[in-house]
């Protein structure tokens, strides 16, 4: 008998919808736990000799929970270390919705973590302004809450500039920049700053936030993207480049299709070797 177009279609909406369904088990069950080692070049503009080969280790977007375990975490913490990275940077979101329960354990979690020339730490939209920088604090970590600070490495200065997640003008990330000649390295929560980055001619930026989408579906794509520049690797604006990270955890749902969850090892590159 020949196949008509009607089983046809049923044939390919009863496969679609097992691939689904398949796909959503895996990525409530396996994937969202695999958390692995991404590794990523930077290009910097105006970048020292120097710095050309400094790597950052990366974390962001823990979102420690009842449903993103301290085994997750303390995998994340494991790869970072195993880097032997130059610098740590974590990136925001430490919990979900502010949460207290997990503030602490958190940022003991986070402790263990080290690198050369130091960790350093921001909030991010999930993160309160009091009790988690108070924990990261206590755990060792600087806090960069719209400050900057100057790190001295392989003879250069690196300025690293750490902005809240509400901190969005131009004009009010202008005043922590420098006023020399250093690389500045912005740490943004949000990588929507790339437009105000760009703008003040900030060379390099790190972000979390977008989780690379959480959920990209095969021919669709990332279910929220709003308009981010991107949702995770390399964008570039002008003389700006931005890493966005997709990060450890989850939110809103525990479950990720095709966007595992990282650790990023970022290695600054000087503009002129791209």
């Amino acid at each position: 008998m020949p196949l008509t177009r009607r089983a046809a279609l049923k044939g390919v909406a009863v496969t679609s919808l097992g691939a689904l369904t398949g796909a959503v088990t895996y990525g409530m069950g396996d994937e969202r736990h695999r958390v692995g080692l991404t590794q990523a070049t930077l290009p910097v503009s105006g970048l020292p000799p120097a710095l050309d080969g400094l790597r950052i280790a990366f974390i962001t977007d823990v979102h420690h929970s009842v449903t993103v375990p301290a085994d997750d975490v303390r995998h994340a913490v494991t790869l970072a270390n195993s880097t032997d990275a130059d610098l740590c940077v974590l990136g925001g979101d430490y919990v979900t919705w502010g949460d207290r329960h997990y503030v602490a354990p958190v940022a003991e979690l986070l402790r263990p973590l080290q690198a050369r020339y130091g960790v350093f730490a921001i909030l991010g939209n999930h993160d309160d302004d009091r009790d988690m920088p108070g924990a990261l604090m206590r755990n060792g970590f600087a806090v960069l809450k719209d400050q900057r600070t100057r790190v001295e490495l392989r003879g250069e200065a690196l300025e690293l500039v750490g902005i809240r997640f509400w901190t969005r003008r131009a004009s009010d990330i202008a005043r922590l920049l420098p006023h020399s000649s250093a690389t500045v390295l912005l740490l943004a929560h949000d990588p929507r700053r790339l437009t105000q980055a760009a703008a003040l001619d900030v060379p390099a930026v790190l972000s979390g936030h977008t989780h690379g989408g959480q959920v990209v579906l095969p021919g669709l794509g990332a279910v929220a993207r709003r308009d981010f520049p991107v949702l995770a690797g390399v964008a570039r604006r002008q003389n700006t480049s931005l890493f966005v990270s997709r990060g450890i955890g989850t939110v809103y749902v525990p479950i990720r299709i095709n966007c595992p969850p990282e650790v990023a090892l970022v290695t600054l590159q000087r503009i002129s070797d791209v």
